[in-house]
């Protein structure tokens, strides 16, 4: 039992000094050695070990371990850049953070912020807003975005520009664009997201043996997504389960 707690201790004292020299977070010292010895094998396996391995798994495992205990980080460093620098880069990368943690309004504003100038119709920021706006449920207002953002050619025709568009015209009541406008994103958006989507609102209108199809599709890919995926995976499987079993 002793040889065990001096290797612990010896385990957590290393990785403690990698903490130090790589210029990790400190909250992961404190992690380390306050839980002995599972704090040191979560940082094992966050943080040396994709920085053995490489590639972009362990890059992806490294970020979602960080999101996971620190959501904020990224909303901190970016609003310290933004206070510090309010570029239209500065304003869009706080923005996002914002969207985020879901504080949409907050989002909605900044983008407005940076859509000035000669960034007035960058495809990015008013995709931004009008994503803010939809889920502010100022639908109105965002497909009006959107359609601003439509006249710009190839950069306004997106997947997720269209599941956007299906959202506004859905909650508006005009139910044969949205169906076609989520359609069309539900083919090409990445993810589970837009068939998710779909599904729901296949479902809300009536349509069960569509929304069924396109649930049994949904659990099909959830099935096979990668562990890093499967989280995102489930949310969205379980939106579409909600609403089919509703109907």
């Amino acid at each position: 039992m002793v040889p065990l707690i001096g290797l612990s201790l010896v385990f957590s004292i290393l990785l403690a000094v990698h903490v130090v020299r790589s210029g990790q977070q400190m909250y992961w010292l404190w992690i380390i050695l306050a839980f002995q010895p599972l704090g040191g094998f979560i940082y094992f396996l966050a943080v040396v070990l994709p920085e053995i391995t490489g590639g972009p798994a362990g890059r992806q495992l490294t970020e979602a371990a960080r999101k996971a205990l620190d959501p904020e980080r990224e909303y901190r460093q970016a609003k310290e850049r933004c206070d510090d620098s309010p570029t239209t880069a500065n304003l869009a990368r706080l923005a996002a953070a914002a969207a985020g943690l879901g504080r949409h309004g907050e989002a909605e504003n900044l983008y407005r912020q940076a859509a000035v100038s000669i960034h007035s119709e960058d495809p990015t920021l008013l995709l931004g807003r009008a994503k803010a706006l939809v889920e502010l449920n100022r639908h109105a207002e965002a497909l009006t975005v959107l359609e601003q953002l439509g006249e710009q050619g190839e950069a306004g025709r997106t997947a997720q520009v269209s599941m956007a568009m299906g959202r506004c015209y859905q909650a508006l009541g005009r139910l044969a664009e949205a169906d076609t406008a989520y359609e069309w994103a539900a083919i090409r958006l990445p993810g589970l997201e837009g068939l998710a989507r779909y599904a729901v609102f296949l479902a809300e209108t009536g349509r069960q043996g569509e929304a069924q199809e396109a649930f049994t599709e949904i659990e099909k890919r959830a099935a096979k997504a990668r562990s890093h995926f499967r989280r995102e995976a489930k949310v969205w499987r379980d939106m579409a389960a909600a609403a089919v079993q509703a109907a």
